[in-house]
């Protein structure tokens, strides 16, 4: 069955289709059974069909409905579902209000009709399961069968997928951050070039009024609301400037603004980059920042740190994206996963403007997905010293699935390798130079003594660390424990400690080359010879 990213599906009429008749259809309690939205088949049918399509594990229709359907419990604990033999019997509070033959185990429609049968029969037994809306009963569904599967596959209603498109792709807005300032809002950051900044508003500005609305006693999502609209519209903000004693009332019009994750502190000739994120502008940001460095520092730039501390990941190909800059060949990631636009690999071409530079990566227990994918790349290519301590071990990625009542589904559909060829799920990556348990406010001797370490016992750390299968779940938790996940402080020592490593070319080259990966070493050495 082809899924396309958005559905185009055949609305089911009737929720007693063929494949799921009720082996009785009499009213319960003398009350009719409540019907749900015609479009709530097209639902159904299309996120069990991608959970059964594209999931990294195989699983039948028939699994997955029949822990979606016993999501309604979350709703109604009174609400159960059994299956006995080929039939399934619902109840609330213990009296049937349902009994139907089982579908055929792939039967996609047929589950699909008979999780819908279910919902409607129940709903005149149970007040709360007649309360909840038609996106609660969707919730309900998908997130007990998701949560079956694995912890990063997820639903999100409309109203959240909305959010996330936003984080991802952008969103019509003014391009302002704010934080509460009394019965105002204080502005903290001004989106470069976006529309607010065109408009000459300033970082201390204080926000008034939208559109002649006072924004006193509006909440936080509300305020984003009405910031928010379509690119090219306008909206009126009434600003009130430090000094000034009359507020004044600018028309700004909204573009297309996408959350920046990418910021820069150029000192001494080190470019201290921090992305806390991964949407489809941070790749470009990191290259603006490095471009940025290259002019202010001139012959001076010594190197630049990528500071991936606390950064959850995102979008793959932005983090293929920036471990690409710094690399002029070699693989970057492969993927691997069960639907076949799943397993991809991906290999950096040459031509970037970071290629030349030294390069450290700090890294810790927050640092996840596309975080590590960039960690891991750089590492193994020789192309960065990695420190900081272990990181999240999220090595999985998602793809996210767009439904008929515009809500998403992110689904689990492939594990991505690092370019020496470990899984990274369940296990993160090692840092060459390891912070855990250190002072997180200055530097120790411990950790300079680790920078001039002798790298042998690292290299058996990490050759362990590259060839141990998957599937030794508690080896590989056991390996953790060389460098313990912790969360680091954007204060810490984790920055100091890469300065003084881009500061020293031979103990930088000395470090870098403990972490490269097989196939760095023999490109290391084409490029020596």
């Amino acid at each position: 069955m082809a899924l396309p990213g958005v559905a185009r599906w055949i609305v089911v009429g009737s929720v007693f289709a063929a494949g799921c008749a009720p082996l009785s259809q009499a009213a319960v309690n003398g009350k009719p059974a409540v019907a749900l939205p015609q479009d709530a088949g097209s639902v159904l049918q299309h996120g069990f069909g991608a959970i059964v399509e594209r999931h990294i594990e195989p699983v039948s229709v028939a699994t997955v409905a029949f822990s979606g359907i016993e999501g309604f419990k979350k709703i109604d604990p009174r609400f159960a579902i059994a299956r006995e033999g080929d039939q399934l019997v619902a109840s609330v509070s213990e009296t049937v209000v349902g009994r139907h033959w089982a579908p055929a185990d792939n039967d996609t429609a047929g589950w699909s009709n008979l999780t819908l049968a279910i919902a409607s029969e129940a709903r005149t037994a149970s007040d709360r399961l007649a309360a909840a809306s038609t996106e609660g009963l969707y919730e309900a569904v998908f997130d007990t069968a998701l949560a079956s599967l694995d912890r990063f596959s997820r639903y999100a209603t409309a109203e959240e997928a909305r959010d996330h498109r936003a984080s991802r792709n952008g969103f019509g807005g003014v391009g302002i951050v704010y934080e509460p300032a009394g019965e105002a809002l204080q502005i903290s950051s001004v989106v470069t070039d976006g529309p607010a900044a065109r408009a000459q508003l300033q970082v201390g500005d204080r926000l008034t009024h939208i559109d002649g609305t006072s924004v006193a006693g509006l909440d936080k999502k509300e305020v984003a609301r009405r910031l928010r609209g379509a690119v090219a519209s306008e909206v009126k903000l009434t600003i009130l400037r430090p000094g000034a004693t009359e507020p004044v009332t600018v028309a700004v019009r909204r573009s297309l603004v996408v959350p920046p994750t990418a910021s820069m502190k150029l000192t001494d000739g080190v470019a201290v980059i921090r992305v806390t994120g991964f949407n489809q502008r941070t790749a470009a940001g990191v290259a603006e920042r490095i471009r940025q460095a290259r002019d202010e520092a001139g012959a001076g730039l010594k190197g630049v740190v990528l500071d991936l501390r606390g950064n959850p990941g995102g979008l793959l190909d932005q983090a293929v994206a920036i471990a690409d800059q710094f690399m002029s060949a070699g693989k970057i990631v492969t993927t691997r996963g069960r639907h076949r636009s799943a397993s991809q690999s991906y290999d950096a071409v040459p031509g970037d403007l970071a290629e030349d530079l030294p390069a450290v990566v700090i890294v810790d227990a927050k640092s996840a997905s596309a975080s590590e994918i960039l960690a891991a790349a750089l590492q193994d290519a020789g192309r960065a010293v990695v420190i900081g301590t272990n990181s999240y071990g999220k090595g999985t990625v998602q793809t996210v699935v767009r439904m008929p009542n515009d809500g998403e589904m992110t689904l689990t559909w492939s594990r991505f390798y690092s370019p020496s060829g470990y899984a990274i799920h369940g296990l993160g990556v090692l840092p060459t130079i390891c912070t855990s348990s250190k002072d997180k406010e200055g530097n120790t001797p411990a950790i300079s003594a680790a920078m001039f370490a002798d790298p042998a016992p690292y290299g058996v750390q990490l050759a362990a660390w590259r060839s141990l299968p998957i599937e030794e779940r508690e080896a590989r938790q056991n390996l953790r424990k060389t460098c313990p996940s912790e969360l680091r402080t954007e204060a810490g020592l984790e920055v100091e400690v890469a300065r003084r490593l881009l500061a020293d070319p031979a103990l930088y080259e000395r470090n870098v080359t403990a972490g490269r990966g097989p196939a760095g070493v023999q490109r290391a050495a084409h490029r020596a010879g």
